[in-house]
C-alpha cells in the first residue's frame, strides 16, 4: 500500500485544497484525491509539482507500507 501524507503537509503549513492547486497549478480533483488518498494513479508531474512547492523528498509526500499477507 502506498500511504499519502499530503493532508499532514497541508494542515502543518495551514493550507486548503485550493491553495495548493493555484499555486501548483495541479487540477484541483487531483490534489483532493490525493488528500483524501482516494488517487489510484498518480503523475510523475504533479509529483514533482508538490515536492517543489513543499520543498520536500518524494519520501517525505509518499510511503509504501507492506501489506500483510
Amino acid at each position: 500500500m502506498i500511504r499519502c501524507y499530503l493532508s499532514r503537509l497541508m494542515g502543518e503549513h495551514k493550507l486548503k485544497i485550493v491553495d495548493v492547486a493555484r499555486a501548483t497549478g495541479l487540477h484541483r480533483n487531483t490534489v483532493t484525491l490525493l488528500y483524501q488518498e482516494k488517487a489510484t494513479r498518480v503523475d510523475v508531474d504533479a509529483i514533482d509539482r508538490l515536492c517543489r512547492f513543499f520543498k520536500c523528498q518524494v519520501g517525505d509526500l509518499f510511503e509504501f507500507i507492506p501489506n500483510n499477507e
